[in-house]
């Protein structure tokens, strides 16, 4: 705030505001991994907003959307790399004896909490579906 960045304020202050909207909702308090969901959910609406205002032509609006990805994955753990997440996969599956597709609910519930917030979990989704199929 005495910075002047406003932009990075207004970010910081919409994360704040969904955050406790949720408390609210909810009538609990957030944990860690609580949270975490949150701050990937908001990312995920503004890979979605950018995929369509880059296709409306509105590149000003998708670039004030990026800048927004910028500043809250700043306060998500860091990413994971694609060899970290596939060993993460390839351990589930051992764990839950997953043979086929089918199966794919049993391991996404062994995956998600360990890369929620720091892999995307439609792309996560995508190569659990490809190892099991």
């Amino acid at each position: 705030m005495k910075g002047g960045e406003k932009a990075r304020l207004g970010v910081i202050r919409l994360m704040l505001a969904a955050v406790k909207q949720r408390e609210v909702d909810e009538r609990i308090e957030l944990d860690d991994s609580q949270v975490l969901a949150v701050l990937d959910k908001m990312v995920k609406q503004r890979r979605d907003s950018i995929a369509q205002y880059s296709a409306a032509g509105r590149e000003d609006l998708a670039a004030t959307e990026a800048a927004e990805i910028t500043v809250i994955q700043e306060f998500l753990p860091e990413g994971l790399s694609e060899d970290e997440i596939l060993a993460i996969i390839a351990a589930a599956i051992a764990d839950s004896g997953a043979e086929s597709v089918r199966d794919m609910g049993k391991v996404m519930a062994i995956v998600k909490p360990q890369v929620q917030g720091r892999a995307d979990v439609g792309v996560v989704s995508g190569l659990v579906k490809q190892k099991l199929g």
